[in-house]
C-alpha cells in the first residue's frame, strides 16, 4: 500500500466508498452499512500504515507527491506529511468507523444519503491536512463544509437547520478572508505552493504591515473553527442539534482543523506577526479555558456541557501554540490528538444515553450507575481522561502546555491550570448527578446496557486513552523534527538543540 501514491489512497478511499454507496439500492440500508464501515477501516489501516512507516527522524514532508493541476494560475496536486499532520491523519482514521458504529442503529432514514455524506466529509479532512499546496488546501477547506452542513441540517435535532445555517455561515466568513489573504500571497510571490511561498515569505517579501493583515486574516479563520474565544458561539448550537456521529467528527477531527491551519500557515508563514500577536492571542485562549469551564458547569444539557469543554481543552491548544518553546508546542498536538479521542468518545456515550431516554438533560436522569454499571464504568474512564488525570492521554498534553507556559510567562501557567481545577468541578458533578444517588425516573430503572456494539466502540476508545495516557514516546516522537522545523521557522531555538528540556517531558525523555 505504501508507495508513491500512498497519499491519494488514505485520501480518496472515504470517497471511493462513497461512490460505491451512491449506486447501492435505498432498499438495502444494512449493505450501505457494511460498504461505509469497510471503506473506513480500510482508510484507517492505510492511515496506521503510514504512521508505521513514517519515519521520525527526518526533517521535512515524506510521502510527498507532486501533480500539475492547474497551469495557469499555477495551481499543483502536492500532498506531504509531517509528524503533524500524521497524527491528525491517523485521528481522522479512526474516528469515522467508531462513528459509523456508533450511528448504526439510530440513522434509519435517508441511510444511504447519511453515509455517502460521512466518508465524503472524511475525504475532505484528510485532504485539508496532507496539502501542499494553499490553493488545494482551500479547496478541501471549503468540500469539508457541505457534508458537514447536510449531516447537521438533516439529521440534525429539532433545531438543526439553524444550527447548519450557523456553522456554515461563520466558517464560511473565515474562508472569505483566508481565500483573500492566499490571492495576495500569490501576488506577491507568484505561487501557491507552500515551499514556495514560504521561500518567499521568508525573504523579507511582505511589508510588516501586509504581514500583520494577512496573520490576522489566516488566523481569524483557524479561530474561528476551534473555536477560539470570542469566535466560539457556533459549536454549542451545531453540537447540540447535530448527530452522535456528527458531533464525534466535528468534536474530534474538525475542530481541529483550527490550530493545524495555526501550525502549519500561520507561524512558519508570518513569525513576526506571530510573535506581536501571541500575547493577545494567549490571553483569549485563556479566557477560552475559563470562560469555557465556567459556561460548561451550569448547562443543564448534557451534550452543551460536553460542547463548552471543547472550548476549554481547544483553548488550552492555542494557548500551547503561542507560547513558542518545544514542550508547550507538543503539547498543543497532543492535545489535540487526545481531545479528538476523549470527546469524540464522551459524545458517543452521550448518544447511546440519549437513544435509550430521547433526553440530555442532566435533571431527567439519576441513578444509572445502578441501572447501567458497565456504561458507568466506561462514561466514568472517560471523564476522567477528559479532566486530566495521570495515567490518562488527557495529562500529557496539559502538562506539556502548563510547563511550556511557564517557561513563557508563569501568569499563563497559573490561570491555565485554573482550568484543570474547573474541569474537575464540571465533569464529576456531572457524573454525579447522572449516575449517582437515586433513580428518582422510573424510566431510568428498566434501560438496557450497553449491547456488543457498544461495548467495542467503548473498549477501543478506552484502550486508546489508556495507551496514550501510560506510554506516550510512540507519539511524540513523530512530533519532535516537525515542531523544530515549526519552531525554527518562527525564530525559536528546540529542545532539539538543547540539553536540559527533554528532563521535562513525560515518560522518560525522548
Amino acid at each position: 500500500m505504501i508507495g508513491t501514491h500512498a497519499l491519494s489512497i488514505v485520501t480518496f478511499l472515504p470517497l471511493a466508498g462513497a461512490v460505491v454507496i451512491a449506486f447501492l439500492s435505498r432498499e438495502r440500508p444494512s449493505v450501505v452499512r457494511w460498504v461505509a464501515l469497510v471503506f473506513s477501516l480500510l482508510t484507517f489501516l492505510a492511515s496506521a500504515v503510514l504512521y508505521g512507516k513514517f519515519d521520525p527522524h527526518v526533517t521535512g514532508m515524506q510521502f510527498e507527491e507532486f501533480h500539475q493541476w492547474i497551469q495557469v494560475p499555477p495551481v499543483n496536486y502536492h500532498l506531504g506529511v509531517d509528524g503533524l499532520s500524521l497524527l491528525l491523519t491517523l485521528l481522522t482514521g479512526l474516528l469515522t468507523p467508531l462513528a459509523i458504529l456508533v450511528s448504526w442503529n439510530s440513522t434509519t432514514r435517508q441511510v444511504k444519503e447519511f453515509y455517502f455524506f460521512l466518508l465524503a466529509l472524511e475525504t475532505g479532512t484528510i485532504g485539508v491536512f496532507v496539502s501542499l499546496d494553499l490553493m488545494l488546501f482551500f479547496v478541501f477547506w471549503e468540500v469539508m463544509l457541505i457534508p458537514m452542513y447536510f449531516l447537521i441540517g438533516i439529521w440534525g435535532h429539532e433545531r438543526r437547520v439553524y444550527a447548519a445555517v450557523k456553522f456554515i455561515v461563520y466558517t464560511m466568513a473565515g474562508s472569505a478572508l483566508m481565500l483573500t489573504a492566499i490571492l495576495y500571497l500569490y501576488s506577491v510571490t507568484g505561487s501557491f505552493d507552500f515551499n514556495d511561498v514560504l521561500e518567499h515569505v521568508s525573504t523579507s517579501v511582505l511589508s510588516p504591515t501586509a504581514e500583520r493583515w494577512l496573520f490576522l486574516a489566516f488566523f481569524v479563520a483557524f479561530a474561528i473553527k476551534v473555536p477560539l474565544f470570542p469566535f466560539h458561539t457556533w459549536l454549542p448550537d451545531a453540537h447540540v442539534e447535530a448527530p452522535t456521529a456528527g458531533s464525534v467528527v466535528l468534536a474530534g477531527v474538525l475542530l481541529k482543523m483550527g490550530t493545524y491551519g495555526m501550525l502549519r500557515f500561520c507561524l512558519p508563514l508570518f513569525p513576526a506577526a506571530s510573535h506581536e500577536f501571541a500575547p493577545v492571542i494567549c490571553i483569549l485562549a485563556i479566557i477560552g479555558i475559563i470562560y469555557g469551564a465556567l459556561v460548561a458547569m451550569v448547562q443543564p444539557n448534557l451534550k452543551k456541557l460536553v460542547a463548552y469543554s471543547s472550548v476549554a481543552h481547544l483553548g488550552f491548544c492555542v494557548l500551547g501554540i503561542f507560547v513558542f518553546n518545544a514542550q508547550g508546542m507538543e503539547g498543543s498536538i497532543y492535545q489535540m490528538f487526545s481531545h479528538g479521542v476523549t470527546t469524540g468518545a464522551l459524545f458517543i456515550l452521550v448518544g447511546m444515553l440519549y437513544e435509550r431516554r430521547h433526553t440530555f438533560m442532566i435533571s431527567d436522569y439519576g441513578g444509572l450507575a445502578t441501572s447501567l454499571p458497565v456504561y458507568s464504568t466506561f462514561f466514568l474512564i472517560v471523564a476522567l481522561a477528559s479532566l486530566g488525570l495521570p495515567m490518562l492521554n488527557g495529562f500529557i498534553g496539559e502538562f506539556l502546555i502548563i510547563v511550556g507556559s511557564y517557561r513563557m510567562h508563569a501568569g499563563y501557567a497559573a490561570l491555565a491550570a485554573t482550568g484543570v481545577v474547573l474541569a474537575a468541578v464540571y465533569l464529576l458533578w456531572m457524573y454525579q448527578r447522572v449516575f449517582y444517588g437515586d433513580i428518582r425516573n422510573e424510566k431510568n430503572r428498566a434501560l438496557p446496557d450497553c449491547n456488543g456494539r457498544e461495548k467495542l466502540i467503548l473498549t477501543i476508545a478506552v484502550l486508546i486513552i489508556l495507551g496514550m495516557g501510560i506510554y506516550p514516546q510512540p507519539f511524540l516522537r513523530r512530533l519532535d523534527q516537525s515542531v523544530a522545523t515549526i519552531l525554527q521557522r518562527s525564530g525559536q531555538r528546540t529542545w532539539l538543540t538543547t540539553q536540559s528540556a527533554p528532563q521535562t517531558r513525560p515518560g522518560g525523555g525522548r
